[in-house]
């Protein structure tokens, strides 16, 4: 309902690359699940394309570079199913240590031989968990209510946030060797890739299991099947693998003390749920000009109550402006953060002024996605330096490119410009504007709005910032109507105009 009230929705399924390839001419958004391939192909027939969703979590059969040279953004719902993966892992867990499938098919053939399913308890047991990030730490939380000791490892994990999910960090060598049940949460990388290959499942205990939620290249099926084989581990329980379906003649499938699932621990009907709104949210911010929450391909905004997207607004405007106001293509970049603004992630910041710095010189999509990577290509040198204390504001963001340099901050939420060449003033981020350098003397404001009435250009606001009275002063008109070439060429003649600059930011035309 959320996207048929806004977009028209088509819904196909089971299409070769070539038929949905043919199909994408005017299609703005693509949502896809993990049986369709969005490769480079399907992206240079879809040249509207704004954003890919990923109704899941993993992005694998999306390529994000092809995604990101375009500027088209990709999303996924990392959130959505973290609670359903994490109840799998345990009741995956659960199943193979209390040998339930091999009891409900001795009982289906007939038998009751309770001897034969003694299993073992998860409680005083010690859980590793490689990965512990949002699903690794709710399966932590969830193991602290079975009464096990938990340690994990994640090269990107902090004593602080593994402590928050009641884990203690550890190397993976000890990890291995101390757990009794080994539950793998981590994403797929080179790093990661056969993570777990033989020379890791010998350094596990004989008596300890293994859990896959994750992803299917973690691990290496053929030296798994071996060890399972050999009796040198316990058992194993997968969600994924390498290669799905999983193939007939994979060693896996005949393996003793095993429990294999087709790759459903994200598929529950709240899960599916959550993350159908995850991503057709983020969709409908993206068609709407706002930033996606979970882009794995563009820098994470900042917190709304940190102010985020009105510093975005600000950043791309303040670079958009600085723009207008060269004469030449810009070829090094400085950024000042300054005072409360050093609280925010710089990365999203730097993104959305160099969007709004590019846009005016190129014609190609620019946006948080690909802006950066344009700048590089470009030969845009970007120089940033922190500060402290902000003049006059408690956070300033300030953008500086030759000469000319540009500063704003939000005054109570709303972004507004403050500084421009060194003069203090007070202009929205909205709107055609009109700037005149010229000497401060008695007429010239009225000489400009005369002209401005009598060519039906209205104006909403007005500034003048001066460095002492009589002497150079910078005035800023804000209208709501471009102002015609004539109207600008006739200011610039007046006496006393040294300079006369348009510029329009956040309207078109």
């Amino acid at each position: 309902m959320l996207l048929r009230e806004r977009c028209e929705v088509r819904t196909t399924t089971g299409l070769s690359e070539a038929d949905l390839a043919s199909r994408l001419a005017d299609v703005d958004a693509l949502i896809v699940r993990s049986e369709t391939k969005v490769t480079a192909k399907i992206l240079d027939a879809a040249p509207r394309l704004a954003v890919v969703g990923r109704a899941g979590v993993g992005v694998d059969n999306i390529d994000v570079p092809a995604a990101t040279a375009r500027g088209v953004y990709v999303v996924n719902a990392p959130l959505g199913n973290i609670v359903a993966a994490a109840e799998h892992a345990l009741a995956l867990a659960l199943t193979l240590l209390r040998r339930i499938t091999d009891a409900d098919r001795s009982v289906r053939a007939g038998e009751w031989t309770r001897s034969k399913f003694i299993g073992r308890e998860l409680r005083g047991k010690t859980l590793g968990l490689v990965g512990i990030g949002r699903v690794g730490s709710e399966v932590a939380r969830r193991a602290a209510g079975f009464e096990m000791r938990i340690i994990a490892h994640d090269p990107f994990a902090t004593e602080a946030s593994a402590r928050a999910a009641g884990a203690q960090l550890v190397e993976l060598d000890e990890l291995l060797r101390s757990a009794d049940l080994i539950s793998l949460h981590t994403p797929l990388t080179e790093k990661t890739r056969n993570l777990i290959d033989a020379e890791a499942l010998a350094k596990m205990k004989r008596t300890a299991v293994i859990v896959n939620c994750a992803r299917g290249e973690v691990v290496d099926l053929a030296a798994l099947a071996a060890a399972l084989e050999a009796g040198t581990i316990a058992g194993a329980a997968l969600d994924v693998y390498p290669s799905e379906p999983l193939p007939a003649n994979s060693p896996i499938r005949t393996a003793p003390r095993t429990v294999l699932t087709p790759h459903i621990a994200g598929s529950t009907a709240e899960a599916q749920v959550n993350v159908a709104v995850d991503v057709v949210r983020q969709i409908l911010d993206v068609l709407d000009g706002h930033p996606a929450r979970f882009a794995v391909n563009a820098p994470r905004p900042p917190a709304d109550e940190a102010g985020g997207s009105a510093w975005l607004r600000l950043g791309e405007r303040v670079g958009a402006l600085v723009a207008q106001l060269l004469d030449e293509r810009p070829a090094k970049l400085q950024l000042a953060y300054s005072g409360k603004l050093l609280e925010l992630d710089a990365e999203p910041l730097r993104a959305a002024v160099v969007r709004g710095l590019l846009e005016t010189f190129s014609a190609e999509r620019v946006n948080l996605v690909n802006a950066l990577a344009i700048a590089r290509s470009r030969g845009l040198v970007i120089e940033e330096r922190r500060e402290t204390e902000a003049a006059r504001y408690a956070a300033l963001l300030t953008v500086r490119v030759g000469n000319t340099e540009v500063a704003g901050t939000l005054v109570q939420g709303e972004p507004r410009i403050v500084l421009i060449d060194g003069f203090w003033v007070d202009v929205p981020v909205e709107g055609h504007l009109l700037l005149t350098k010229h000497q401060d003397k008695p007429g010239l404001v009225g000489r400009v709005g005369t002209l401005l009435g009598e060519h039906d250009v209205n104006i909403s606001s007005m500034q003048v910032g001066r460095l002492h009275p009589r002497g150079e002063a910078l005035m800023i008109l804000t209208l709501d109507d471009p102002v015609p070439d004539e109207v600008r060429a006739r200011i610039g003649a007046f006496a006393d105009v040294d300079r006369v600059r348009t510029a329009r930011l956040g309207v078109s035309g």
